[in-house]
């Protein structure tokens, strides 16, 4: 077999796409979404179908092995390889054309879904199968999944939908397969022919959801029209690579409707939703309470549910009065669906979470069964997880009997793995016993090939392994997978991880990739640097993955000190908005901290890490000498060390009196023990907290709350006999150490505490709230500090419900913090702002300054992206006399920098209208 080194040097010279067979290209792909990991010997980026065919050329060649990768959501371990990982998703991601007459659309496979549906959605027509991942999985993988989703009871599943696809083999020859002979392969209509007897009495009675194996084989039969392209869907990427297909769309329902009908249990359920197909619905999903957990309470009463969206109002209606549900719900709103589908959509996450903080796994994620016989398997598979001390959350498409769940098992310990395998050959006979097929839309990868046989029997397996030789006689295409493949145990992905809780952590992205999306609409903050770069690395799973493989040591191989994953984090905006979008809670923000406590650990750090890091050191130090207006001028001639340049190299303007000292000098301010000096309101005490940019940088807004705090009856009181600080600098540049003792110091400075501590700054209030009782995990001090923190909005919807604000009845625009979207929520704040008049959404998203980060050498572009993708567009197309809004000090700089505007914090605002 030719070397990694010449193998890559030969691609080079016969390629235009890119070649990379780095440490970090393959680290980014040895995993997809299952449990499964297998290294790559590197990673090409065909340009178009010409560089597929060189490259399957000189893979050949070389006897290395291919296999084709879209966006790596796949669950069953079918797009992790050993060979070439080509990534089709970098140049080979465009819409050819669209008929919409014809209702078709010619696509290039790394097109994500939902692109393809933008684009014709202003015909009115959309692409049927649509899996959970429409956001970020391709249509080559849907392609070689036979991926379905939940409309595939009204439109089928992707064969349903492919009338012809330019496939290239191993080698380099190219087809154009369709319906009929045409294009094939020498020997596939032999074959075909000498087997028609196993092929029409041999398969298992067809169902809509047999995806397992070859299992669309039969769609070669001369009954059915010869379909090779259909026969091609599901194939798994063994037989050869898709590089064009041409797809049917169907016409999207004008005002589709929502009926949730809820039941008493998951069986309950399940056998009703084989009854409500005859209404002619365009899904069928069922969940039950144990996947719902709180989001029951916006359900109709009962303990499973079944989301069945009909084409209009009428129907749907009708379809209420036939069902026998316990209660029953119409939605017509299209946002309140949007809401609940997202319940169903975050399923492949939550599911992995169970209610005691462990982790489930796939593994056994989309089994189906005839839909009739889907109450009594479900009866049966609940007993079979009981009787191996397994939990796991059903879940899915009811209608068609394809069931989703995530399950508990131990993948790491040899008797977890031994239970894992035992559990799962007996779940392969039950799904067999009830005619059903043990993959139902994800494919089976290794976690069911190796089961294959036992749906199939001997007689088609060995059919199936001719099927594959005749497309691909050298065994190039993903072996391993399908035919002769690898147990269903090995190559587990957590055996290369340490025993150690950071591992633990980073175990729990399990390849959804929900951080993938290209979209920056809607409230999601999740990845904004991928959205920018595009590139897997500056994902947040790709980031795990690095992270992952450096704990594994096998191809990153220098630890904490690695450069790959530095390079990675470095883009990372610690927004910690994958800590609320991620399905799966994944924190990159407190991964990244990690790391860089690690790498740094015994060396000079970066300059911004001693400046930014310890800003409030600093302007601490500035604000005893009475210094800042010094400080100010010379700043204004002088760069700051260590701050980025295209910036100015300068910080926001210093303010000449800091917060506390302001407050010192308010009449009637006593002082009290431990420092707090209070002034008397009606109603009960609050302590506000000077968070460092209150304090020294903004201290109008800690005024401005001041004042409305009290106009709302309350007492107000500030911590005074020293530095408070919540270590969010310390934290973001990693220096955990410090921010440990920064925050011990805080809890001895303020001593006992009563009633609740208002933070005004959103990324100083989620530090106290989420990292500090995480940095002080046996200092009870801190959790009682944690529970008491409240933002500026929460404290007066919480303490002074009876008190209205001022009405402002103005349009306000403006930036939700993303430290605030992902930890303390924005409902009061929204809330408030209605009650005050303030009118409007504020952006989503990042700012793109996210503290210290868009002030380091290096981000500017990074940082100026982040603020074109929703801020800056928001301020431009606003009205004149609209308020800005930005309770973030970093966005109100952004904003100021970049905007040319000056927002204000909500309370500033409500103090002016006061």
């Amino acid at each position: 077999m030719t070397s990694p080194g010449e193998l890559e040097r030969t691609l080079r010279e016969n390629l235009r796409g890119e070649i990379d067979f780095g440490a970090a290209a393959r680290a980014l792909t040895t995993m997809d979404a299952s449990n499964y990991r297998r290294v790559p010997v590197g990673v090409v980026a065909p340009r178009d179908a010409d560089d597929v065919a060189a490259a399957l050329t000189v893979c050949a060649e070389a006897g290395v092995p291919v296999l084709p990768r879209g966006g790596g959501t796949s669950i069953a371990g079918q797009t992790t390889g050993v060979g070439v990982v080509l990534d089709l998703t970098r140049h080979m991601n465009t819409l050819v054309s669209v008929d919409p007459e014809a209702r078709t659309a010619v696509v290039h496979p790394g097109l994500v879904l939902d692109r393809l549906r933008d684009a014709v959605r202003p015909y009115g027509l959309t692409f049927g199968p649509d899996p959970s991942t429409h956001s970020r999985c391709t249509l080559g993988g849907m392609i070689g999944n036979n991926a379905c989703g939940a409309h595939s009871v009204a439109w089928g599943t992707t064969a349903d939908n492919v009338t012809e696809l330019a496939v290239t083999t191993y080698g380099g020859t190219s087809h154009r397969i369709g319906t009929g002979w045409a294009g094939t392969p020498d020997g596939l209509r032999e074959l075909i022919t000498g087997h028609l007897g196993p092929l029409r009495t041999g398969m298992p009675p067809g169902f809509s959801r047999r995806i397992s194996g070859y299992g669309g084989l039969d769609a070669l039969l001369p009954e059915h029209g010869v379909q090779v392209a259909r026969a091609f869907c599901g194939s798994e990427g063994t037989l050869g690579v898709v590089t064009e297909a041409v797809v049917r769309l169907v016409e999207t329902p004008r005002a589709p409707v929502l009926a949730v009908l809820g039941y008493a249990d998951e069986s309950a359920a399940a056998e009703a939703a084989a009854g409500l197909l005859p209404h002619g619905p365009l899904t069928v999903e069922g969940m039950a309470q144990d996947l719902v957990g709180d989001a029951a309470a916006r359900l109709p009463r009962g303990g499973a549910w079944l989301f069945v969206e009909m084409p209009d109002e009428g129907a749907a209606r009708a379809l209420l009065r036939a069902a026998d549900a316990v209660d029953r719900a119409l939605v017509t709103d299209p946002a309140e669906q949007r809401a609940l589908w997202r319940i169903r959509e975050d399923a492949a996450g939550t599911a992995t979470r169970m209610p005691d903080g462990g982790m489930a796994w796939p593994g056994w994620e989309d089994c189906a069964v005839p839909p009739a016989r889907l109450g009594a398997y479900l009866r049966e598979f609940r007993a079979l997880l009981a009787a191996h001390g397994l939990r796991g959350s059903p879940y899915g498409h009811f209608g068609e009997g394809c069931v989703h769940v995530r399950i508990d098992f131990d993948l790491v310990s040899a008797p977890g793995v031994a239970r894992f395998r035992t559990f799962s050959e007996e779940l392969a006979d039950l799904v067999v016993a009830h005619g059903g097929s043990l993959s139902g839309e994800h494919g089976d990868g290794q976690a069911r090939a190796e089961l294959l046989p036992k749906m199939y029997g001997p007689d088609l397996i060995r059919l199936f392994g001719a099927y594959k030789d005749v497309w691909d006689p050298a065994g190039g295409m993903n072996p391993g997978t399908l035919v002769r493949p690898a147990r269903l145990d090995e190559n587990l992905r957590f055996a290369v991880l340490p025993a150690t809780p950071f591992a633990g952590e980073i175990a729990r992205c399990v390849g959804v990739a929900k951080c993938r999306t290209t979209d920056p609409g809607g409230a999601s903050v999740m990845c904004p640097s991928y959205r920018v770069t595009g590139e897997e690395r500056h994902s947040t799973r790709g980031r795990a993955r690095l992270l992952h493989e450096m704990l594994a040591g096998e191809i990153v191989t220098d630890g904490w000190r690695s450069t790959e994953v530095a390079e990675a984090l470095d883009l990372c905006l610690a927004c910690k908005g994958c800590r609320s979008d991620c399905p799966v809670g994944v924190d990159m923000a407190t991964y990244k901290a990690e790391f860089l406590h690690h790498h740094w650990a015994g060396r000079i750090r970066p300059l911004s890490h001693y400046t930014l890091g310890g800003l409030p050191h600093w302007l601490r130090l500035i604000a005893r000498l009475r210094a800042a207006g010094a400080v100010n001028a010379l700043a204004r001639r002088v760069p700051v060390p260590g701050l980025d340049r295209e910036r100015g190299g300068r910080l926001p303007e210093l303010a000449r009196e800091p917060f506390t000292r302001w407050w010192a000098r308010q009449p009637g301010a006593a002082k009290e023990a431990k420092g707090v000096k209070g002034v008397s309101g009606s109603g009960g005490a609050v302590t506000l907290w000077p968070d460092t940019f209150t304090q020294y940088l903004n201290p109008s807004a800690g005024r401005a709350a001041t004042q409305v705090l009290r106009a709302a009856g309350l007492s107000v009181e500030v911590p005074t006999a020293g530095p408070v600080c919540c270590g969010l600098t310390y934290l973001s540049t990693g220096r955990l150490d410090r921010a440990r003792t920064v925050l011990r110091r805080t809890l001895d400075t303020l001593g006992e505490l009563a009633g609740p501590v208002v933070v005004l700054e959103p990324s100083c209030a989620a530090a106290l709230r989420a990292d500090l009782p995480a940095l002080l995990p046996d200092d009870p001090r801190a959790a009682r500090l944690a529970g008491a923190v409240r933002t500026f909005a929460e404290t007066l919807e919480e303490y002074a419900p009876a008190w209205r604000p001022p009405h402002l009845d103005r349009k306000v625009v403006g930036q939700t913090h993303c430290h605030q979207h992902a930890v303390l929520g924005d409902g009061p704040d929204r809330r408030l702002r209605e009650r005050a008049g303030l009118t409007g959404e504020l952006s989503g998203g990042c700012c793109g300054l996210a503290g210290n980060f868009g002030f380091e050498p290096g981000h500017h572009e990074v940082s100026v992206a982040c603020a074109e993708e929703q801020l800056l567009p928001a301020l431009r197309a606003a009205p004149p006399d609209a308020l800005i809004q930005a309770d973030g000090f970093s966005c109100r700089t952004q904003i100021a920098q970049l905007g040319g505007a000056r927002a204000r914090h909500l309370a500033e605002l409500l103090a002016e209208g006061l």
